[in-house]
């Protein structure tokens, strides 16, 4: 087995293997060289070649995604390293651990003139949790060490990307034979690097205000599947003073729950904000999506909001009193369990909520019955056709937010990259992921996405790894069309050319040359008729174009939502 001699990659390899790292993506270079060598020769790595840094870096998150645990990223110095930023800003928000490892050149070749060489330390400023540059100045490697602890710790604890940079003298490609033996521990990780930390503090009054409250209103973001125990959702379910409002990337479901946010809260009685108002506001799991659910509970003017969970909390209503350091099941167990004595048995906070929530159904399955062929037609065609029991990845921006109006199917994994809410990456994230939920998991998955989302990361088709079992679905509208959606965006002149970037495209060829089977439709019979079979086994992966009509999407979405209004002739909250 051929081995590196520099021993600040052997330092690196072996924390990474501490620190419970399986996976691997590297792209090609020649200053990662050591780097490549070691990861390909420790046992217990399984490493992914992907050429384009952009791509691998989502890749990376993909597998992160699914496995919940720490993914490595390697590459080459100099503008390589910056191709990652996307992800890593991805990372970050969407609280996903990722741990960077950039090769760099030796520090006194840095700002001389010299190629590939960019200054990398700290380049990420306050987009990571924590950044070490290694020194290749006759290093000390018990604080080197110290260092490198210290950050994964932190990437473990507070869930996130990490970067360690670590400068390489040539000889890049000097082989040895055996693994670095270092005469000292250097590696002290904790048994369990992702313990979660909990909080005991202050809980008793925390109890105590929780049933106090007659009217409490549950916010539920992005959570991996299986986040919420049955018996927190019996809890939820049972109590008349609890409403819960779940988004799409949520992946909880009840009868009960208001799953259809926006077409709930659309047009919203003004002379109603109090009824509707919570005591108190809890908000579990990562970024919320709905723009209008963020806009009516700052304009009801939220007086207490808590955030539970062991991510970090985002004061989205500007209310944000408490963050209750547990993963929901240990803090809704600790209230079941809490002895009180206050009675919410009489509020009539849920009943309001719900009682909206069949006026609305109504209009929706009215609506639903008539539409035209559009957008909304395609993605509640495909959304009732999907097969059980498959991994759903969603890109940004149209896919989730036509997702967020239909009801979403209980046994399936839903994800999204919500944590910037960019374009980029986003076939990346699937297919990393897609990969290692056939492989750990023995599911399928779908990624739907718009056209331009697909061709934006093209190169995500670009690598080896695809299996079989993927099914892509394009809704190619032509362009950007969630841009006609936003007020005021097609009076701008330039609009066809620089916000919805019109375009005649297809994927016919992209498919071919990446191995994929191609199908298309044009209508909803022919859509419907090829969802029979599309997502049978096959010998290739698969890609689904749906053509739409352009001009008439934001059309139908907007008589969509007035359709719902009701109509009561009192001012309402306009979105």
């Amino acid at each position: 087995m051929d081995y590196s001699r520099l021993i600040l990659s052997h330092l690196v390899v072996q924390h990474c293997q501490a620190g419970g790292i399986e996976s691997v993506v590297i792209s090609p270079g020649s200053r990662n060289a050591p780097l490549v060598m070691d990861f390909t020769a420790y046992p217990g790595f399984k490493c992914y070649s992907i050429v384009d840094e952009r791509s691998a870096g989502f890749f990376a998150l993909g597998i992160a995604q699914q496995t919940r645990r720490p993914v490595a990223l390697v590459c080459t110095s100099g503008s390589a390293l910056v191709n990652y930023f996307p992800a890593i800003t991805e990372a970050y928000y969407s609280q996903l651990p990722l741990v960077v490892i950039s090769a760099d050149r030796p520090e006194r070749l840095i700002d001389r003139g010299e190629g590939q060489t960019i200054n990398q330390k700290n380049i990420f400023g306050s987009h990571v949790l924590g950044s070490v540059h290694l020194s290749d100045q006759e290093p000390d490697l018990y604080q080197a060490s110290n260092q490198l602890h210290k950050t994964f710790k932190k990437a473990a604890s507070l869930w996130g990307p990490i970067h360690i940079n670590v400068p390489m003298d040539e000889p890049l490609y000097a082989v040895a034979q055996e693994p670095v033996d270092f005469d000292f521990n250097l590696l002290t990780h904790d048994q369990d690097f992702f313990e979660q930390p909990t909080e005991a503090s202050r809980l008793q009054k925390v109890y105590h205000q929780y049933h106090s409250a007659t009217k409490k209103m549950i916010l539920v973001g992005a959570l991996p599947p299986n986040s919420i125990a049955k018996a927190v959702v019996d809890h939820w379910r049972s109590d008349p003073s609890i409403i819960v409002l779940i988004e799409t990337l949520a992946n909880v479901h009840d009868s009960d729950f208001i799953s259809g946010i926006d077409q709930v809260i659309t047009d919203f009685p003004m002379n109603r904000m109090q009824e509707f108002k919570p005591d108190l506001l809890i908000s579990l799991g990562g970024m919320i999506v709905s723009k209008r659910i963020k806009k009516l509970l700052r304009a009801m003017g939220i007086q207490c909001h808590w955030h539970i969970g062991i991510e970090r909390p985002n004061d989205t209503f500007f209310a944000l009193k408490e963050h209750i350091n547990l993963v929901p099941n240990q803090f809704f167990t600790g209230v079941m369990e809490h002895k009180h004595q206050a009675d919410s048995s009489a509020s009539q906070f849920k009943s309001t909520w719900l009682s909206l929530k069949m006026t609305r159904l109504t209009g929706h399955k009215s609506f639903v019955a008539s539409a035209p062929y559009s957008d909304f037609t395609v993605h509640r065609t495909i959304l009732e056709c999907l097969p059980n029991h498959i991994n759903l990845q969603l890109a940004n921006s149209a896919s989730i937010r036509y997702a967020q109006l239909f009801e979403a199917n209980p046994t399936h994994a839903i994800y999204c990259n919500r944590g910037t809410s960019g374009i980029e990456g986003s076939m990346s994230t699937a297919i990393g992921a897609a990969i290692s939920a056939q492989e750990t998991q023995n599911r399928a998955t779908v990624f739907i996405t718009g056209d331009l989302s697909f061709f934006y990361d093209i190169n995500a088709l670009w690598q080896k790894y695809t299996p079989n079992s993927l099914r892509i679905i394009i809704v190619n509208n032509n362009g950007g069309g969630i841009f006609r959606i936003l007020p005021g965006a097609k009076q701008i002149k330039p609009f066809e050319t620089f916000l919805e970037t019109t375009h005649s495209r297809n994927a016919s060829l992209m498919a071919s040359e990446f191995g994929f089977e191609y199908f298309d439709a044009h209508n909803l019979n022919a859509l419907k008729s090829i969802l029979e079979s599309f997502f049978n086994p096959s010998s290739a992966p698969r890609i689904l174009e749906v053509f739409t009509p352009s001009t008439l999407n934001d059309q139908v979405l907007n008589e969509y939502f007035d359709h719902l209004k009701v109509n009561t002739g009192t001012p309402a909250l306009k979105f």
